[in-house]
């Protein structure tokens, strides 16, 4: 294994965090719906696009969100691209690197690393 290897999770949070930070932010500056349904659904992934990925940049429970942005981006590709014949490139990168840091963690450089107990 070569020695960088466990810095893998930190350039993998920066990318999906960043991306995804950047997405949440466009939907702020977008403005919300009136309230429905749709409105609780887009709060969601309001959260799940700036908390989230602030949390991911971040390295704080890193698994977690990880895990809520892969379900949103196979939904995205499932529901809102694939039957539109839609380009799901940048879904599909997101979905795998959301997957990697699921695997991952939070890494060695990450602010969660402090609050972890040692055995």
């Amino acid at each position: 294994m070569n020695a960088l290897t466990p810095y893998a999770a930190f350039f993998m949070r920066l990318a999906v965090g960043g991306v995804f930070l950047s997405m949440g932010i466009d939907r702020i500056h977008a403005g919300l719906p009136t309230f429905s349904f749709g409105t609780l659904l887009i709060l969601v992934v309001i959260a799940i696009e700036t908390i989230g990925a602030v949390c991911v940049l971040l390295g704080i429970w890193t698994r977690l969100w990880a895990t809520a942005m892969a379900v949103f981006m196979a939904f995205t590709i499932i529901a809102r691209r694939l039957p539109h014949h839609a380009n799901i490139e940048l879904e599909c990168l997101l979905l795998a690197g959301a997957v990697t840091l699921m695997a991952l963690g939070d890494g060695p450089l990450s602010i969660g690393i402090r609050f972890k107990k040692t055995a």
